[in-house]
């Protein structure tokens, strides 16, 4: 199987174009890399820089562009409007294909290590990466930046880097290294120069805030053009598409007395985000990822099924090798995915149901609301289908742990911890199916209330089968709450479940339905 990941360094200089050819022309001139983009920006100060390819050759690239910049960039001369802490200011690590993100979470701690060992840059890991619970957010390890972090790491213990020295590089300071899921940097600018207002509507907009689930942001001032920018990381774009995004910052702005006079991406975008907003921009009816051109050719070439539309008895073949899959006398799949499979069928009928009936001229004034939860529901359907596979993961990994060597009292206390930490994995994967399930029941009850009479039965399917997923994710749960000796993780666990079983409980109630 092919291994392929993606790598987005960003380093400190958007100004200089021979600096940054000379960054490109390092990585790049590593076997197996590839550079797909790069980006400068002036008022930030900053390009990105996109490679893709083997993960090893990806790694070394990464170190080598490091140390380019560090010969390049002095970090005390220079000033900007994004957030930075070193020359080299984030090198995180994204799986494509073939690679899991615990590979690339693996393949950054390789990498700080050799940062550190080579050029003596200290290193902080971030997000999947990270060592410690503080550190996932990479705003919190940027907190104060280049200036902020030299004079606070000299007093305090929390800010010291992960690998290396409690001290900054002189001048290429530290670099944060991660393992993620793939990140649209998205950027919408406004009609003012005035950064209070964006940095306003920043704070609305981010989940840190209050705002919207996996959106992180911050206003930008960009003196070049006279205007205020919203400076957006969309960090899921599936679970909180880029559209809903945009539509937020335009209300938002409205408050203000301005509007949006144009967005940008930097770097690359997945595919799939645009074809979701061009569907909900356009209202596209019937629509399907097979329409594209692209998508079409690509499957034609490979062989792999695509267009479902009038399947006219081929859908049984499409269910078959998920169902026999599940009935392979074989630990996984099992019930957790089985529970997340009948959440994803709920959302889906729920795509249908507001599909349809946004097409109906007796629904001509629910078309908005049904339009924001056929967007709803695509994305938990996405999330829901990408659960099966965790599931049967995580419990894969139970099992790997369980199998490791336990001769001597440090072999034994490693396969403990590993087993803990697997099991851990195991509980938490099926306690998010669970919510997103009930995320699902919740929204179809809504969905009756403007949804085409002649469907209701449709939706009341939907519901049955999201209260199942629910309730079957909770039952994975507790099994796996019964293996793990942190008491104080376990009761923590079962608080949520018990939450969640209230909420469920609450929206039958709401809408006089069973579950």
């Amino acid at each position: 199987m092919k291994r392929l990941i993606e790598c987005v360094p960003n380093f400190s200089e958007g100004r200089d174009p021979t600096k940054v050819d000379a960054l490109v022309a390092t990585m790049s001139a590593v076997p197996g890399v590839y550079v797909l983009d790069r980006e400068m920006d002036a008022d930030h100060n900053r390009c990105v820089i996109t490679l893709a390819g083997d993960p090893d050759a990806v790694g070394e690239a990464a170190i080598l562009g490091a140390g380019k910049a560090l010969e390049l960039i002095d970090m005390t001369k220079h000033t900007g409007a994004h957030p930075r802490v070193g020359a080299t200011d984030v090198v995180p690590f994204i799986p494509i294909e073939g690679v899991t993100l615990e590979d690339c979470v693996a393949l950054a701690r390789r990498v700080g290590n050799e940062l550190w060992k080579r050029y003596r840059i200290p290193v902080f890991f971030y997000e999947a990466a990270a060592q410690r619970p503080d550190r996932i957010n990479l705003e919190n390890v940027r907190r104060g930046q280049f200036e902020g972090l030299r004079a606070e790491m000299k007093h305090n213990h929390d800010r010291q880097p992960d690998v290396g020295e409690p001290k900054l590089h002189p001048t290429a300071g530290v670099t944060v290294v991660g393992a993620r899921k793939f990140l649209i940097a998205y950027n919408v600018n406004l009609n003012t120069s005035d950064i209070s207002i964006a940095n306003k509507i920043a704070k609305a907009i981010r989940f840190s805030s209050g705002g919207l689930r996996y959106v992180k942001s911050m206003g930008v001032e960009l003196k070049a053009r006279n205007l205020a920018q919203v400076s957006i990381n969309l960090t899921d774009f599936e679970q909180t598409p880029m559209h809903r995004v945009y539509e937020m910052v335009k209300r938002e702005a409205e408050r203000y007395g301005v509007m949006p006079v144009g967005s940008e991406i930097v770097g690359l975008v997945p595919k799939k985000a645009l074809e979701m907003a061009a569907d909900f921009f356009l209202q596209f009816e019937n629509f399907s990822p097979a329409q594209v051109f692209e998508n079409k050719l690509e499957a034609a070439l490979s062989g792999a099924p695509l267009d479902t539309a009038g399947s006219n008895g081929k859908l049984a073949g499409l269910a078959r090798p998920f169902l026999d899959a599940v009935a392979a006398p074989t630990a996984t799949p099992g019930g957790g995915s089985v529970s997340a499979f009948a959440g994803a069928l709920a959302a889906s009928l729920g795509q249908m149901v507001a599909g349809l009936s946004r097409k109906k001229k007796s629904q001509a004034a629910h078309v908005d609301k049904l339009s924001e939860a056929l967007d709803d529901l695509r994305c938990a359907a996405d999330g829901l289908a990408e659960a099966i596979d965790r599931d049967a993961s995580s419990y894969d990994a139970v099992m790997a742990a369980f199998k490791l060597p336990q001769g001597d009292a440090q072999e034994s206390q490693r396969r403990e911890e590993a087993i803990q930490t697997a099991t851990k994995g195991a509980a938490e994967v099926p306690l998010e199916v669970a919510e997103q399930s009930i995320t699902v029941y919740e929204r179809l009850g809504q969905l009756e209330k403007i949804a085409a009479a002649s469907m209701k039965s449709d939706l009341h399917v939907g519901r049955m089968m999201a209260a199942a997923g629910a309730k079957g994710a909770m039952a994975n749960v507790e099994i796996n709450l019964d293996g793990i000796t942190d008491k104080a993780y376990a009761h923590v666990m079962r608080q949520k479940l018990d939450a969640l079983r209230g909420r469920l409980d609450g929206a039958a109630r709401a809408t006089g339905g069973q579950h």
